[in-house]
């Protein structure tokens, strides 16, 4: 009986990554793990078992050691985080809001140790980069927010005065501090009911603004003729005038007639 050799398995077959995708791969290793833990708490051993490469590489691409890594990967996420607010000017502008803080809250569910060590601050690793970092993220969504409302100063368009960006700034640091809470809590609500009651604490700061703000009147004003009753503004003031009518009371009353 003539034997046959066996056959070898097929090789892998490997290929070289370049430098840009060695990179990437490391940084997405490092997101990771500063997702579910604290900066200061990942070191460059597990980073490097992570991404299945050695320690040196790691040391090779990032020769400024954790701090260096850790910024690379903040200024990655920071970007997509930014992204979660880039939504096209199409639509009532309140559905479009919801729609960027659905992609913005299902960004904290998955980066939800690392979101809050971010925001928090208080580690190790936190510097005036890293804080320029997040600052940024900060003011690109608030210009995202203002666009949406038409006053990023584009064609035919004004830009927004000081106490409109101030208002939506406020806004936007109400919705970190929520989705921090939401964390805390066990990320109860459910994420849909904390998008919509974040969309309505839009509106009402929006309507609190332009009861004394001119420029914050006309804005609310355009973006009312772009609503829907079926639409977030709509159900809010189908919930909320009933409320506001208990206050009638409140007016000044008319003067009496001759």
């Amino acid at each position: 009986m003539t034997s046959t050799a066996a056959v070898p398995p097929p090789r892998a077959t490997y290929r070289r990554l370049s430098v840009e995708e060695r990179r990437a791969q490391l940084l997405l290793a490092a997101l990771g793990l500063f997702a579910h833990r604290a900066p200061d708490e990942v070191s460059l051993d597990e980073v490097a078992v992570a991404a299945g490469v050695s320690r040196p590489l790691v040391y090779r691409y990032f020769p400024g050691g954790r701090q260096q890594l850790y910024e690379a990967a903040l200024g990655s996420a920071a970007d997509e985080l930014t992204l979660c607010f880039t939504e096209p000017p199409v639509g009532p502008p309140t559905e479009r809001v919801a729609r960027v803080l659905d992609r913005y809250l299902r960004f904290v569910d998955e980066h939800d140790t690392g979101f809050s060590a971010l925001l928090r601050g208080g580690s190790v690793v936190e510097t005036s980069r890293t804080t320029t970092i997040v600052d940024g993220v900060r003011r690109a969504a608030a210009d995202e927010i203002l666009r949406h409302l038409g006053r990023m100063g584009g064609a035919g368009e004004q830009p927004a005065g000081p106490r409109l960006r101030m208002m939506v700034r406020s806004w936007i640091a109400a919705v970190e501090a929520a989705s921090l809470m939401w964390l805390d809590d066990g990320k109860q609500p459910a994420a849909a009911e904390l998008r919509g009651w974040l969309v309505d604490h839009l509106i009402a700061l929006l309507a609190a603004t332009a009861a004394t703000d001119p420029e914050t009147a006309a804005v609310v004003n355009d973006l009312l003729a772009l609503e829907t009753s079926e639409g977030p503004a709509g159900q809010l003031a189908e919930r909320v005038i009933p409320v506001v009518a208990e206050a009638a009371h409140l007016l000044p009353a008319s003067p009496a007639s001759d």
